[in-house]
């Protein structure tokens, strides 16, 4: 059995019954190094193997194989759907005809940190990754326009990096053209962990933020308010 699992933002508190008991059933751990480092300290009886970044189908293909005799985790951060290895498990798996294949659920950071924020998706959203490694910049793009055109909520994962440096400076630019410079924006660094924090600013403000890969951008739409210092979207239930 291969469990595919999420295990949200790396806080023991903040994983799911579901997702630590796939991991205490698993005989091995699989994963990429900085999220084994996370999980070690949980599951010290545990034995992971762990490779590096960009690493991806030859974590999958270990999975797979380790899990044709024994009961094997994949971990994932957040939720493995959602930017995470589900789909590149199932797209292998025929090569893997002994094994089976259960994909058990995380909190992704979009809410994890939504939390900390207030409750800034009470309404639709969307969520982008600003990484152009396997998506090309035009298309991340046309996303952005889109998003920020109908108004919806826009959560952005990996907004920045050394390579990227301005990725979030120019997303913001594009937001820009469809959205007032002082809607309500907000970013939350390390969901979860040491080292947590957060801010509340307006998306003129956020298009000069520095942050990293460990943060995660939240662009408010049109009904976005601050109230008691939270970012908050309502949904317009005191209208009904």
């Amino acid at each position: 059995m291969l469990y595919i699992v999420g295990f949200g933002s790396g806080a023991r508190d903040c994983m799911t019954e579901a997702a630590e008991q796939a991991m205490l059933q698993s005989d091995l751990i699989i994963g990429y190094k900085t999220y084994t480092a996370l999980m070690k300290p949980f599951f010290p009886e545990k034995e992971f193997l762990e490779n590096g970044m960009r690493q991806e189908t030859e974590r999958v293909r270990l999975a797979l194989k380790y899990a044709q005799t024994q009961t094997v985790s994949l971990i994932c951060s957040g939720d493995p759907e959602l930017y995470g290895l589900a789909a590149l498990a199932y797209e292998l798996l025929a090569e893997y005809p002994e094994t089976k294949i259960e994909v058990v659920p995380g909190i992704t950071a979009a809410f994890s940190g939504g939390a900390v924020l207030g409750a800034p998706l009470t309404h639709d959203t969307v969520i982008i990754s600003l990484s152009d490694l396997l998506t090309p910049k035009e298309k991340i793009a046309c996303r952005l326009r889109c998003a920020a055109e109908a108004d919806f909520v826009i959560v952005l994962y990996n907004p920045s990096s050394k390579q990227r440096a301005d990725y979030l400076q120019k997303a913001c630019d594009i937001i820009l053209q469809y959205r007032a410079s002082e809607t309500v924006c907000g970013y939350v660094k390390n969901i979860g962990r040491d080292g947590e924090s957060a801010c509340i600013c307006t998306l003129s403000e956020l298009r000069n933020k520095q942050v990293d890969m460990f943060t995660t951008v939240y662009i408010g739409n049109s009904e976005t308010r601050i109230i008691d210092g939270k970012m908050v979207t309502p949904r317009g239930y005191r209208h009904e």
